[in-house]
């Protein structure tokens, strides 16, 4: 062996993309792995535990009205009022959230809009 090093240059193509939540992803051509299913949005799911969290805290009694998170948090109760009406997702839906798979459009804001009343007749 002798002593000189030996250099080498390995280069490997990718695309940068804008991620939900405006994160970059970086994509290597003919990956397997697909935009939609790489991650899950954490805001949604950010959102979803605050709501579960906030939901067990009242059903145990640590908290007994919407104002008492509200307050904690220093936030508005209405936002808190929105947030819980998560935790009556359909738990398929919070399960395709939490691994990413949610429909594309399924967003926090989206989500915070009154449901459709179409959804009761489904």
């Amino acid at each position: 062996m002798t002593g000189a090093a030996q250099m080498l240059t390995v280069r490997v193509p990718q695309a940068v993309r804008k991620h939900r939540g405006g994160r970059k992803l970086m994509i290597a051509p003919g990956s397997t792995t697909s935009r939609c299913s790489s991650a899950a949005d954490t805001t949604l799911v950010k959102a979803l535990a605050r709501a579960f969290r906030w939901r067990r805290m009242m059903e145990t009694g640590r908290y007994a009205t919407i104002n008492e998170p509200a307050a904690a948090e220093k936030i508005n109760s209405s936002y808190v009022s929105r947030l819980l009406r998560l935790t009556l997702l359909a738990p398929d839906i919070v399960e395709a959230i939490l691994d990413g798979r949610q429909l594309e459009g399924m967003t926090l804001p989206g989500l915070m809009e009154p449901f459709p009343v179409d959804w009761a007749r489904q």
